[in-house]
């Protein structure tokens, strides 16, 4: 979700390194009819020092779908309180889909979902495999440098906009505000998207996250080819109900919980997730009478075509 949300700002924002893929994913949006759904998102997203927080949920999901599900399940007190806060800082009356989705309106938060999904399909999925290497390549690195360097080498080196002053991690960020973290851990979150500066969320009480760029070359020339066929050639290879299976197991979820998701029988649920187990793209664990399964790594980079 951070990635969809902070790719909507390099969407309309002039960075040089996103130049070609801006140029690419604008003919195809115009080219899918999707002007609408981009007003409506940039709307709720604007570059600016705050948008709203339940855009992106907490959390270590890594299923589209179980994002956004997160996002509409957000409960009318945070809408409204977070829309709010959205409209005061601009300093204008909200639109009627602003309005809406801030007083948990149903249609209109199937709308935002909608709209969600047809971006993300148009402007990320196409391109996921190239930019999960660069988030891979980061974290690996990172992981590597924690172990043999500790956590100050980490902090110092994980972004030029971030400067650890023990026991202050100082971030170059828009808005000034502290963050105590009181015991509660940090989670750092590598992000192809983010390009400027390193972000977080906005309300201090939610859990403390930290959106860093992640390193990249100079000038990003955007390849689909490969990537824009995984879609299809993963019903083909798989077929559809596994591939909707493997695809919403990126997190835990139950025997039930799948077969809800799948509109099948609860039986049928589980011969897919055995076959799905069985071929090494998903793994089973039992937690009391019950049992969760989730994607894989190698489950994961099919999904993305990898």
């Amino acid at each position: 979700m951070w990635e969809t949300i902070l790719s909507l700002h390099q969407l309309v924002g002039p960075n040089p390194f996103f130049a070609s893929w801006k140029r690419i994913v604008c003919k195809a949006l115009a080219d899918a009819g999707l002007g609408q759904d981009v007003q409506l998102l940039t709307a709720i997203i604007p570059i600016s020092s705050y948008f709203p927080d339940f855009l992106t949920p907490p959390g270590h999901s890594t299923a589209l779908d179980a994002g956004i599900d997160e996002v509409l399940s957000t409960s009318r007190c945070r809408l409204r309180t977070e829309i709010e806060r959205l409209v005061g800082a601009r300093g204008s009356h909200p639109s009627t889909w602003l309005a809406g989705i801030g007083a948990g309106s149903p249609p209109e938060l199937r709308l935002l979902g909608a709209a969600l999904r047809r971006y993300h399909a148009v402007a990320l999925a196409p391109y996921a495999p190239a930019t999960l290497t660069w988030v891979s390549r980061d974290a690996a690195r990172r992981a590597q440098l924690l172990v043999e360097q500790g956590s100050e080498a980490l902090l110092n080196t994980l972004s030029p906009g971030l400067r650890w002053r023990p026991p202050v991690l100082e971030v170059t960020h828009p808005v000034t505000q502290n963050l105590q973290l009181a015991g509660r851990g940090l989670h750092l979150i590598p992000s192809f998207f983010c390009h400027n500066h390193p972000i977080g969320f906005a309300c201090p009480e939610l859990p403390p996250v930290l959106i860093y760029p992640v390193a990249r070359p100079s000038l990003w020339i955007p390849q689909t080819s490969m990537a824009g066929q995984s879609g299809r050639s993963l019903e083909e290879l798989i077929g559809p109900t596994r591939a909707a299976a493997l695809r919403f197991l990126g997190t835990g979820h139950s025997t039930t919980t799948l077969a809800t998701r799948l509109r099948v029988s609860a039986s049928t649920a589980s011969r897919h997730a055995a076959a799905l187990r069985r071929s090494g793209l998903v793994a089973t664990e039992r937690l009391g009478c019950s049992v969760l399964h989730t994607r894989t790594l190698l489950g994961t980079a099919l999904v993305h075509g990898g």
